[in-house]
């Protein structure tokens, strides 16, 4: 499903938070990287991981199996002169005598054109939506990077950052954001750091279409409690 691409890793990794929200001053800024556009960031057919969707796939297979096996069954006895199961006379009946307005016809009805909204969905969607696809530098290899390890990697190196005590990183298709905590350093020097070293991590990750980045800053409450 994902494949590692040289030193990159694929692994799914938990994105470590280490700074509440309570923790952030009112003091903050935010800068948007807009890569420049390259050869590698064209469209070249990578499109998105899609996903086999066995449990859905296994669950509807089992259900149809199940009521075909059930109706077979009947039908083969009514052929040996046995009566029919009550369920489908009781179906039958209930058929044609119940109208068309009833409660539970319409019930039925909207449970039935739900489930067919949800096979559609699924039919023309790809899921997957935690792998980000990679560049693809051989026509015979396809790679993708799990979200949680993209923002692992780039908390790891915006905690290299002078002045940062704490960092979240949240990676997102089209956006990356960064929420860091300095305890000393202007806040705009520790912004200008982690704008260029988030930019520079964000390149090195090879994807395929590069996500902006938005980074905010802020001074750690030296009131918290606890």
């Amino acid at each position: 499903m994902s494949e590692s691409q040289g030193s990159e890793s694929t692994r799914q990794l938990p994105v470590i938070e280490k700074a509440a929200e309570s923790e952030l001053g009112q003091s903050a800024s935010a800068a948007d990287y807009d890569p420049l556009p390259t050869t590698d960031d064209t469209d070249d057919g990578n499109g998105r991981f899609w996903s086999v969707r066995r449990i859905p796939a296994g669950i509807i297979a089992l259900l149809v199996l199940a009521g075909a096996g059930l109706l077979l069954y009947d039908i083969v006895s009514v052929r040996f002169d046995r009566p029919a199961m009550a369920w489908r006379r009781n179906l039958a009946r209930e058929l044609a005598e119940r109208p068309l307005d009833d409660i539970w016809v319409l019930v039925g009805a909207g449970v039935a054109a739900a489930l067919g909204v949800w096979l559609l969905v699924l039919a023309v969607t790809p899921g997957m939506r935690d792998v980000l696809t990679m560049r693809r530098p051989h026509t015979d290899v396809r790679a993708g990077l799990h979200r949680g390890a993209a923002a692992m990697a780039l908390r790891d190196r915006a905690m290299e950052v002078s002045g940062v005590r704490s960092v979240r990183v949240r990676v997102r298709r089209r956006k990356v954001t960064a929420r860091a905590v300095s305890h000393f350093r202007e806040l705009d020097d520790v912004r200008a750091d982690l704008d260029a070293v988030l930019a520079e991590g964000i390149k090195g990750l090879g994807l395929a279409r590069r996500p902006a980045l938005s980074v905010h800053v802020a001074r750690a409450n030296k009131n918290r409690k606890g």
